[in-house]
């Protein structure tokens, strides 16, 4: 399945802007069972410097600055991806794992799991929580399968959060979402991973996309027209094996991913600093269309 993706992001900006410096996560992933085949990053006005890196996690980041005065700043990202399978799914459905044995294997092991311990470590915004940590108790109860759990949690979520646009923001806490019961994709994720890492289990945060036009019969998925985010949860002998609880479902051929992290901070689609005054805005416009 091939997919061509482009994603706008335009920024306003009330008074000039002197200087601007902005780091990018746009570019998808090489990863398990995706190919990123091309990918072109156009911006306007044309930076002074840019600079692509490969981050801590292994995504592509691209560094650019702007030392000239501009009132609007324009970033399209295109890539065309091929997914063939993701792979880990049908693998974990047939594993007998407990998850409290996860829980262990990890911690005790940790020379073996040092990549992987990080992720059930706290980050900027998925704390440690009590709250959290009840609310994801009844989903693991002892001796139940690391599979299980995770299907339990993630049915849960998507059932307690109503999907609602605008009422959170990128910097809301995870337990003000788990009070209010409403967000959106990052918050539903960001909920999962603080549940399972309360729990010592690892599990990590997804950005990407997700088809935009569905399959004849089938309705719009919640998170199309605009980055998605969900979740990928370490299985010991398998690997990560991903949960999307915006929709409930198990990630497939429509979803796309670009980057990998501890949470949103990590993997942000723009983020920077300018030089100038007075107010900004954005807008956000992404287009996923399947080729083949």
């Amino acid at each position: 399945m091939r997919y061509k993706i482009r994603h706008i992001t335009e920024y306003r900006y009330q008074e000039t802007v002197s200087i601007g410096h902005n780091r990018l996560c746009l570019v998808p992933l090489n990863y398990q069972g995706q190919k990123c085949l091309t990918s072109n990053v156009k911006i306007v006005p044309t930076p002074d410097e840019l600079v692509y890196q490969t981050d801590y996690f292994g995504n592509t980041l691209l560094f650019i600055s702007i030392y000239k005065e501009h009132s609007q700043l324009a970033i399209t990202s295109e890539s065309l991806v091929e997914i063939v399978h993701k792979g880990n799914t049908d693998q974990a459905l047939n594993l007998i794992l407990i998850w409290e044995d996860v829980k262990n294997k990890v911690a005790l092991h940790s020379d073996v799991f040092a990549e992987v311990m990080q992720y059930t470590l706290p980050s900027l915004h998925v704390p440690y929580s009590e709250a959290i940590r009840k609310f994801a108790a009844d989903c693991f109860p002892a001796g139940a399968t690391l599979w299980n759990g995770c299907q339990a949690l993630m049915q849960k979520i998507y059932s307690s959060l109503d999907f609602t646009p605008g009422f959170t923001t990128v910097n809301t806490p995870v337990e003000s979402v788990l009070v209010s019961r409403k967000g959106v994709c990052q918050d539903f994720a960001h909920l999962m991973i603080a549940c399972l890492r309360n729990l010592g289990l690892p599990a990590r945060y997804v950005s990407g996309y997700i088809e935009t036009v569905p399959p004849p019969g089938k309705e719009k998925l919640v998170g199309s027209d605009a980055s998605h985010a969900w979740v990928a949860v370490y299985f010991p002998e398998i690997g990560w094996v991903e949960f999307d609880p915006t929709n409930n479902l198990m990630p497939s051929y429509n979803h796309i991913t670009v980057a990998f992290g501890r949470d949103y901070f990590d993997v942000a689609p723009v983020k920077g600093i300018i030089f100038s005054s007075g107010k900004q805005d954005i807008e956000v416009k992404v287009d996923v269309n399947r080729m083949s």
